[in-house]
């Protein structure tokens, strides 16, 4: 038993895992810089709940980043892939763009007004951008440097140097922060400034690692286009992006008219908000789709490339499980981080707002937070070898929706450090352990010959819906409260349960 043991422990330093301990953490740095550091950073700047939860939109590159996997998987970057290799080049080519997006969040104070807080949210945008970009192809480097059998283990590695990365953002920031002298009550702009720099720099980390590591060798073939073939396909994606953007500015003025029209309909400013917002944003998505369909028509693009791009991973997916168990699967992958992602936009707020201060937030929720993220991590990756990926993907949800309710027992005690290391415990523990088994069960579903796309389509939708209705958190706490806030949270990751079992016979 104990040879069993010391040969499990051995599988934790194999370089591959390990390399993915320093990956997860330059993948865990941006993300807090995105949501709760920054929504603390906003709130000390006096900016209002609604408006800060908005931020959280910025991450939406997130969501979406299987529209540009694509091109992060087949093009090349000029020098960088000669001398780095496919992954390594964009992975490199990523986190300079992270750290310049820090550098452009730390130049602007957001009390100066609304031209600061846009161009605040320009840079959370690009980080938002840069980092799923990241994400994109460390997971394709993941699921290319080692077999299925063990991609638990690097997921929970990953899952750990990715929580360490959020520790560094979350808690350090806010230690910094607050050692410079930020508080809720004396707000400093060169405190929150000299924190942003600094992430920017730890960055180097990440960097570091890209430069040392080698390139997977995989036996996945490559189809060579030539230059004017990526021109076309590179051309076509900005032009597709354009206009999308176009048509969400071009309808600004008619969002206004409508949006006064629906508010004195329905009598609720923040449904109609809610209404207006998610139809203006699918119009978006209409015509950036029509933009591509009709470049697409007049043969502008090469459309072998955009057939193995784009159409082959799809129909690869659908082919291999079944239109209806592909669907199963893909409402799955949509809903099942919808609980936790939602309440945690809005997390360190109300911590703050029920009088912890941002020490105590940093060493309970941020650094205690961690460690039962991790605990909960390994936890997870040892019981999916021994149990099957499905047992725990179950109970990870079960205990994901279930220690919701932690929060609404916290909101009436208040201010008690006790009940917040409970509530931080079990919240954690279980989100580490779901978060292992999820990865797994994301990797699984790949098909290592469409690693990139597939795995950027499953993890683009695993947060999409849960970070849309994140945006609209701030709003419902300040019309409902705190507590039937985390009731919602709570109810809406119960129909999680039911498609996860009718996932039983996909999941090992």
């Amino acid at each position: 038993m104990l040879t069993n043991c010391i040969k499990d422990l051995k599988l934790f330093i194999h370089p591959k895992v390990v390399t993915m301990l320093f990956l997860g953490f330059s993948a865990g740095i941006p993300i807090l810089l995105i949501f709760s550091t920054l929504g603390l950073w906003l709130n000390e700047a006096g900016i209002a709940k609604s408006a800060i939860t908005y931020f959280s939109w910025a991450a939406l590159g997130y969501s979406f980043k299987f529209v540009w996997a694509p091109l992060v998987d087949r093009l090349p970057i000029p020098a960088l892939t000669h001398m780095l290799g496919r992954r390594r080049a964009w992975m490199l080519l990523s986190q300079v763009s992270i750290m310049g997006a820090i550098v452009l969040m730390s130049s602007v104070d957001p009390q100066d007004g609304i031209a600061s807080l846009e161009v605040l949210a320009y840079g959370a945008v690009l980080l938002g951008f840069a980092s799923a970009t990241q994400d994109i192809v460390i997971d394709a480097f993941r699921i290319e440097s080692a077999e299925a059998d063990k991609q638990s283990l690097l997921s929970a590695t990953y899952i750990a140097g990715y929580r360490i990365g959020m520790l560094v953002a979350g808690a350090g920031g806010l230690f910094i922060a607050s050692e410079l002298g930020s508080t809720k009550e004396h707000y400093s702009y060169a405190a929150w400034s000299s924190t942003y720099v600094f992430m920017a720099f730890v960055m180097l980390i990440g960097v570091v690692t890209t430069l040392l590591v080698s390139e997977p060798d995989t036996n996945k073939s490559e189809t060579e286009y030539s230059t004017s073939d990526y021109a076309r396909f590179f051309l076509l994606f900005l032009t597709v992006v354009a206009g999308f953007i176009f048509s969400f500015l071009l309808t600004t003025d008619f969002v206004k008219v409508a949006q006064a029209f629906v508010d004195e309909t329905l009598n609720n400013k923040y449904l109609s908000g809610f209404l207006i917002g998610t139809v203006r944003f699918a119009f978006a998505l209409f015509i950036a789709y029509l933009v591509a369909k009709i470049l697409i028509s007049l043969r502008l693009v090469n459309q072998t490339m955009v057939n193995n791009t784009y159409v082959d991973p799809v129909k690869d997916f659908f082919n291999r499980y079944g239109k209806e168990a592909a669907l199963l699967l893909l409402a799955v992958i949509g809903l099942y981080r919808t609980s936790d992602i939602v309440l945690g936009v809005v997390a360190n707020i109300f911590y703050q707002d029920i009088g912890f201060t941002k020490i105590e937030i940093a060493t309970v929720a941020k650094t205690f937070g961690l460690f039962m993220t991790i605990a909960g991590g390994f936890l997870g990756g040892f019981m999916a070898i021994k149990v099957g990926v499905f047992r725990v993907l179950f109970l990870g949800a079960l205990l994901s929706s279930l220690t919701n309710l932690l929060f609404i027992v916290l909101a009436n005690i208040g201010n008690d450090i006790t009940w917040l290391y409970i509530t931080i415990a079990m919240d954690n523990l279980s989100a580490g352990l779901a978060g292992a088994a999820f990865v797994a069960f994301l990797s699984s579903l790949t098909n290592i010959q469409f690693t990139a796309v597939q795995y950027a389509i499953f993890s683009s939708l695993m947060t999409l819906l849960p970070k849309i209705f994140g945006g609209y958190s701030g709003t419902v706490v300040e019309q409902f409260g705190y507590e039937n806030f985390f009731i919602l949270t709570t109810i809406i990751g119960l129909p999680v349960l039911w498609l996860v079992w009718q996932c039983k016979n996909y999941v090992k």
